[in-house]
Formats: structure tokens, C-alpha cells, sequence
């Protein structure tokens, strides 16, 4: 069993695919972290909006087996291309459960240099090389969500 954690502004309770927007990391899915602090400063951003943000708390059974699932270990080739493709509304392949790092603020600066040309393909890894990912988990298939995410217990922010 994993904790994971979903910041939103308004309690999810019942996860679902549909609410999702294209063209992100990984593709249209329920993104997750198993980083409460990185979930936590996630929330700021609602809050400095004005409004309102709650920390989703689930369980995650691990035993997923008869589902496809991919992790990305590193900022590598495989991540690179994977995450410009989903950025791009074009991923070659579509897993039920994708787990590596996210593209923030620094590592999308890079891979906008590389859509743009600046960079090659091998600048920008050696631009990521030395980023510590930060975590995320896509969920694209609602049985996954479903099935195995369940529903602790929202705190409010």
C-alpha cells in the first residue's frame, strides 16, 4: 500500500480521468505524488488565487498487475521523449499508470529550449541530468482509479 496525495481546490473524493486536461507531462490522466510536501507547496498556488485548496489523501494498492505501468527513474532519454510527446498530444504509447518525474518550472524551461531549437536533443539532457526529480503519478484508466485509489480524507489548507 502507497500514500499518495492530490491537490485540488475542492475535495476529490471519487478521482475520475474525464476532468483532466490534455497536453500534460504524461498525457490526460489524475496526477498523484507520494510527496506530501510537494503536495502541500502545490497548493499555494490555489491560495494565492484566493482560493481555497485541500490536501486528497488515498491509498494506492501497488498490486496493479494486470495493468500496463511505466516508471521513469531519471530525466533521461526515455522520460525526454515521453514527456514532450504527451506535450506534444502525440505519445507513442499509453500507459494505465505512469510514475517519473514532473516537468517543472526549471526542467520545462529546458524542454521549451528544445521545442524551440536553442537546444539539442543531448543539451537538454545534460540539462536535466542534474535535476532531482520531483514525483508524480498519472492515472489514465478509470478502473485503475476505481479499483485500486481509495479515499481517505481531505485537509484543508
Amino acid at each position: 500500500m502507497m500514500w499518495l496525495y492530490h491537490t485540488s481546490n475542492v475535495e476529490v473524493r471519487t478521482p475520475d480521468v474525464a476532468h483532466s486536461r490534455a497536453h500534460l507531462d504524461f498525457g490526460r490522466g489524475f496526477y498523484l505524488t507520494s510527496l506530501r510536501e510537494q503536495a502541500i507547496k502545490y497548493g499555494q498556488r490555489f491560495l494565492r488565487k484566493g482560493e481555497e485548496a485541500f490536501l486528497n489523501i488515498y491509498e494506492f494498492d501497488e498490486d496493479v498487475s494486470e495493468f500496463s505501468r511505466v516508471v521513469f527513474d531519471a530525466y533521461d532519454n526515455e522520460w525526454l521523449n515521453y514527456v514532450t510527446a504527451c506535450r506534444k498530444g502525440m505519445p507513442r504509447t499509453i500507459y494505465d499508470i505512469i510514475e517519473g518525474g514532473i516537468a517543472d518550472d526549471q526542467v520545462f524551461d529546458t524542454i521549451d529550449l528544445y521545442f524551440a531549437g536553442i537546444y539539442t536533443f543531448e543539451q537538454a539532457l545534460d540539462q536535466l541530468r542534474f535535476k532531482h526529480p520531483n514525483h508524480q503519478v498519472c492515472i489514465t484508466n478509470q478502473l485503475v482509479l476505481d479499483k485500486y485509489l481509495h479515499f481517505v480524507k481531505s485537509i484543508k489548507l
